[in-house]
């Protein structure tokens, strides 16, 4: 049985006013948010101690926070990874822990209290200028990112629908990184990893979208462009749909289950494919109208050839 046994004719273009209004909010609430509380940036930009401990039994995180929140640590992060017998620590860069030898403290400090010993697995020590670093080339393959897709769309396309494209993008890549800021989520390489995840998938729901206006626009010649790109949209909604929901269930239960160290990587994949969707109905082609998109933008021009309409001779041998 089909899940959608009918075409909807919902009027996407017509709600552009609405969602545009609904973008400029989140837009703003992230800028606002970024300009005045800034990244919760973790060491790998930021720098600090991250050491990977093994334990021979399983551990309570809280009280190993606790534990080194009173002895001198206020902002250490102890997440499990793996197993509860697995534990990441991570000391952010601050004055009183500005070096390597950190990492021989925290170790002194775990086991000397109640949660005992374990097995060091491996330190990795991150100094401010190369945290700094990280963060310059991750802004920097962001940018890439989107000239990449602006260039693609274009020679696949056409101008207005790069531009069109890179909108919504753009919109996706700070709203995501906005809701980071808000609500103070830790920012870190994975999490950056999966921003440019959500960059490509965004884009792939935008070029389905495309791909059928595009097409529509060489079947439809005599519908309006509004409604052109309404019934492409409304075509390719059941992909939208499916393809959003099948990921957004792998990336719940990989949040759920996978563990303290992932839950960043996947909470932005989730933020992102929620924005995505919207952005590929409601952001992209209502972008791409604005910019006076049209159906003579895309049809293929038919050169005639020289003496096409000359009757055909009989073959003289």
């Amino acid at each position: 049985m089909q899940l959608f046994k009918k075409q909807t004719s919902i009027n996407f273009i017509g709600a552009r006013k609405f969602a545009l209004v609904v973008s400029i909010l989140l837009i703003f609430a992230s800028a606002y948010s970024l300009w005045s509380q800034g990244l919760n940036l973790g060491i790998d930009f930021s720098g600090g101690t991250k050491l990977e401990l093994v334990y021979e039994q399983d551990v309570s995180v809280l009280d190993m926070r606790a534990t080194l929140q009173s002895n001198g640590y206020p902002e250490a992060v102890v997440q499990h990874f793996g197993s509860n017998r697995d534990v990441l620590v991570r000391i952010p860069q601050s004055e009183a822990s500005n070096d390597a030898k950190v990492s021989d403290a925290v170790v002194s400090i775990l086991a000397a209290s109640s949660v005992g010993s374990a097995e060091v697995r491996s330190v990795e020590f991150v100094g401010p200028t190369f945290g700094k670093e990280l963060l310059e080339k991750g802004v920097l393959a962001l940018l890439y990112s989107l000239i990449g897709v602006m260039i693609y769309v274009a020679f696949r396309f056409e101008w207005k629908f790069s531009l069109g494209s890179v909108v919504a993008l753009i919109h996706d890549v700070i709203i995501t990184i906005g809701i980071f800021s808000i609500i103070q989520l830790e920012f870190t390489l994975p999490v950056l990893a999966a921003l440019l995840a959500v960059i490509g998938y965004s884009l792939n729901d935008t070029i389905v979208v495309f791909d059928r206006i595009r097409e529509n626009f060489r079947k439809l010649r005599d519908t309006d462009t509004i409604e052109t790109m309404n019934v492409s949209i409304n075509q390719t909604l059941p992909r939208t749909i499916l393809t959003s929901l099948t990921t957004l269930l792998v990336l719940v239960a990989l949040y759920v289950y996978g563990g303290d160290a992932l839950n960043g990587f996947a909470a932005t994949l989730i933020i992102g494919v929620l924005i995505g969707t919207y952005s590929s109905i409601f952001v992209a082609s209502p972008a791409v109208l604005a910019l006076g998109a049209k159906a003579e933008d895309l049809l293929i021009e038919v050169v005639e050839k020289e003496g096409a309409d000359q009757p055909d001779q009989p073959y003289m041998p």
